[in-house]
């Protein structure tokens, strides 16, 4: 086998790799240089000091953690809202790809996906201020229907009970269409003959769903579940950190949020970089497992 070198390489393949190299600097200028931040879990931050001069402190900050009250409250709402999300919303994207892709109307079928695709674009910011016109206290649309028919009004962003629901509803809501698309990019991967053969021999279209077209994207829902479950601990804080408040902590306070507020707002980087590494790590744990796992099950996996 001839050997190329890497000059070879370089000057054969420069326009593939000009192509990548943008998205080679960005992962290197936003994924792996900061890594070089996690020394700061070993070390005692304070104003006026850097990364460089700062005392080291060994594992101090990952026994504070562990030992503190806040250890499993925010690692038990942060598994208990990743895995009701995962629950409910990972099968649902699958459904509608199956219901879009059942429809023989084009221009119905693109006005659906139009549809469901919409909400996704619109900012996280905007879904809470619109979740918050809908619900407030005051003059929330549904408190005052609530106040007409004499009922008494909610404060649901106050009430621990409601903040699981809203929180599972908007994000389906405004990712239900988009989680959608690679399933209809798989589906129609799928060859028509095995569909024409499923009719000849007498398959409903319920039995052709369920015997062409739900194994026919089986890899594309493995890969997706594995990319899911690898992310069980990392709850987006974004719209969490919109929704609640002191009143419902007990139950929205995850590991991220914690996070925020201990390093942004506390200024103990050191001690929020170890929660965030600890995090990252029991993720990378997960994601390993569940790929051996789901490979020898399966035979899918993510290498």
């Amino acid at each position: 086998m001839r050997k190329i070198t890497v000059r070879k390489f370089f000057t054969s393949q420069w326009q593939y790799l000009v192509l990548v190299a943008p998205a080679i600097i960005l992962f290197l200028v936003f994924n792996y240089f900061p890594m070089f931040g996690l020394v700061l879990s070993f070390k005692n931050l304070t104003p006026g000091q850097t990364i460089f001069n700062a005392p080291w402190v060994g594992f101090k900050w990952f026994t504070t953690f562990f030992n503190s009250p806040y250890f499993w409250r925010s690692i038990k709402n942060t598994l208990v809202i990743s895995f009701s999300s995962l629950i409910i919303g990972f099968p649902l994207p699958i459904i509608l790809a199956l219901m879009i892709n059942e429809i023989r109307n084009k221009r119905y079928k693109k006005l659906s996906q139009s549809i469901s695709y919409f909400p996704y674009f619109i900012s996280t910011v905007i879904v809470v201020q619109i979740l918050m016109n809908f619900l407030g206290v005051d003059n929330g649309l549904v408190n005052n229907l609530r106040d007409a028919a004499g009922l008494d009004r909610i404060n649901f962003f106050n009430a621990e009970e409601w903040f699981l629901p809203l929180y599972i509803i908007t994000d389906l809501w405004k990712g239900l269409g988009w989680a959608s698309i690679i399933y209809l990019a798989a589906l129609t991967s799928i060859d028509p003959a095995l569909y024409e053969a499923a009719m000849i021999d007498g398959a409903s279209r319920i039995k052709q769903i369920w015997h062409v077209s739900l194994p026919g994207i089986l890899g594309t829902i493995m890969i997706l579940l594995l990319l899911n479950v690898g992310n069980i601990l990392n709850v987006g804080y974004e719209k969490i950190l919109l929704m609640y408040n002191p009143s419902t902590y007990s139950v929205a306070d995850v590991v991220s949020t914690y996070v925020y507020r201990e390093g942004i707002i506390n200024y103990r980087v050191g001690y929020a970089t170890a929660i965030g590494l600890f995090n990252q790590l029991c993720c990378f744990i997960i994601l390993t497992t569940s790929n051996k796992i789901s490979r020898r099950i399966s035979g899918e996996s993510l290498w």
